[in-house]
């Protein structure tokens, strides 16, 4: 009983940790987030509003989220796919 006592603390933290992650991960790797990013990017940068090297490593990180995305997003449809 006392185990319970002093555990429940610590799995409520563990279980809102996860969920923190989860929804981080969610905005970090959101596919029509990454795309509307790319597109203010673009035109930030089209209308000289930031530097070409400033847009260029902006670009590789979005880039660089939206390929993990996509990889999520497979991964979810395999998962999905071999369940049925």
């Amino acid at each position: 009983m006392l185990h319970k006592l002093v555990s429940a603390p610590i799995n409520l933290v563990i279980k809102i940790a996860e969920k923190v992650k989860e929804e981080a991960d969610k905005e970090l790797y959101d596919l029509p987030t990454i795309q509307q990013k790319l597109i203010q990017l673009q035109m930030m940068y089209e209308l000289d509003e930031i530097p070409e090297e400033a847009y260029k490593v902006k670009e590789q990180e979005l880039m660089v989220r939206y390929e993990i995305a996509k990889q999520k997003e497979m991964e979810q449809w395999q998962e999905m796919t071999k369940k049925k």
